[in-house]
């Protein structure tokens, strides 16, 4: 159980945007990294490139096919690298100190996109595209740029879905795995654009699974994929690969330790099983509906149940509540009296959703992921010592904590 605050924490995620040109001229070829991931620390597993081993995979392997061993990674850069795109937006509406584009707004953002269909598919980060819809992409790294049509956004998730004409490129889909099925210390291969060097491989271990990061909108990702993969600023949208070349995450953001922008080998990759279930949906350009409970909530440490006297040890402690909102409205109570030390005492303790068992704030946007605005939720809590059930009407999540609050974003796990 995690009980320290966003403010205690040293580390920073930033998003892992785009910069541009003008960047890149001025790194120089000192950013240029070989294919070979060394922290330094002797206690660290050192992946190289011969720690994937060889195997001969046909390019009708499917996502699905489940084989042992895995391939080199020059292997992988050159089949699934093929299907690895620029992403550059030719005009952002976010502002020039957003962490979604370039540091002082100079030059064009830009990041990284993957194929997955013959069909003209590309997925990226949301952040990447912004809400621009004038949003162009570079097979090859003389070539020219393509125009490329936003047709699905997913702030809450951080995923994009562009569409290029089919005839206007040769395209070479990549296999999409399962993210469940990585397991820690699994070899991968990230492949993208870091500060604009086009296609650029770095190999790694997922370092920890079911990471929570907060997406552009504020909302929380679950699940998210902890990699030691050298990813920074431009690899945004790119893909993750396991070491059979199936992308199991979209490498999303970085941690860094210090101010900096480079990577210190912590980042992030959003989940392929989520946007599998996403994707059917963004090709269609439908908008994607959440419910939404109106709560902002912290976890439960067995320190704070002595403090706060709380009859459980474990659970999700309401903080605050948005006005008329469905927990409002439901009769739940936020907390009234501050501690001194960032919480607030007094409110409703969460410890079931829906017959799911409430062990820390994040469990409840999970319980309720599979329902709808307007589904019912019933909420069991402790108020005092009493437990108590209420049932709660959903109402649709705002497009940005911004607007209002809502059941997270939890403060992040501790970072190594």
């Amino acid at each position: 159980m995690n009980d320290t605050t966003p403010s205690q924490r040293s580390i920073s995620i930033l998003l892992a945007g785009a910069l541009g040109g003008l960047l890149v001229l001025v790194l120089g070829t000192a950013l240029i990294g070989t294919d070979v991931i060394d922290v330094g620390d002797d206690t660290t597993q050192v992946v190289r490139q011969q720690s994937i081993p060889t195997r001969d995979v046909s390019a009708s392997d499917s996502a699905d096919s489940g084989s042992e061993g895995g391939r080199t990674v020059a292997d992988i850069y050159k089949r699934e690298g093929a299907g690895v795109v620029f992403v550059q937006v030719e005009s952002s509406s976010a502002p020039s100190d957003s962490p979604f584009g370039p540091p002082g707004g100079g030059g064009d953002p830009s990041g990284s996109g993957f194929v997955v269909d013959r069909e003209g598919t590309i997925i990226t980060n949301a952040h990447v595209v912004g809400d621009s819809d004038e949003v162009t992409v570079r097979f090859e790294e003389d070539g020219e740029l393509i125009d490329a049509e936003v047709v699905g956004s997913d702030p809450s998730t951080d995923v994009a879905v562009l569409r290029v004409d089919p005839d206007d490129a040769k395209l070479q889909p990549l296999p999409l795995g399962r993210s469940a099925d990585a397991q820690v210390g699994d070899a991968v291969v990230a492949i993208g654009n870091p500060f604009g060097y086009t296609r650029s491989v770095t190999t790694g271990i997922v370092s920890a699974k079911a990471r929570q990061i907060t997406a552009p909108n504020g909302f929380t990702i679950q699940n998210v994929i902890q990699t030691d993969a050298s990813i920074n600023p431009g690899n945004s949208g790119g893909p993750l690969l396991d070491a059979n070349g199936r992308v199991i995450g979209i490498n999303s953001q970085i941690a860094t330790g210090g101010g900096g922008a480079g990577s210190v080998g912590i980042a992030f990759a959003v989940p392929i099983d989520t946007v599998r279930e996403l994707l059917p949906r963004l090709k269609r350009g439908d908008e994607i509906e959440r419910a939404f409970l109106g709560v902002e909530m912290i976890g439960v440490t067995e320190q704070l149940a002595r403090d706060l006297n709380l009859p459980v040890d474990e659970g999700a402690l309401i903080q605050t509540i948005v006005e008329d909102g469905p927990a409002e409205k439901a009769g739940l109570r936020a907390g009234s009296t501050s501690t001194g030390e960032g919480v607030t005492a007094g409110g409703d303790l969460i410890v079931k959703v829906d017959g799911k068992d409430v062990k820390a704030p994040e469990d409840v946007p999970a319980a309720l992921s599979d329902l709808e605005p307007g589904d019912e939720a019933e909420i069991e809590y402790y108020r005092g010592d009493d437990r108590k059930t209420v049932k709660v009407e959903l109402a649709k999540r705002p497009g940005s904590l911004d607007s209002e609050p809502e059941s997270g974003p939890s403060p992040l796990p501790d970072l190594p």
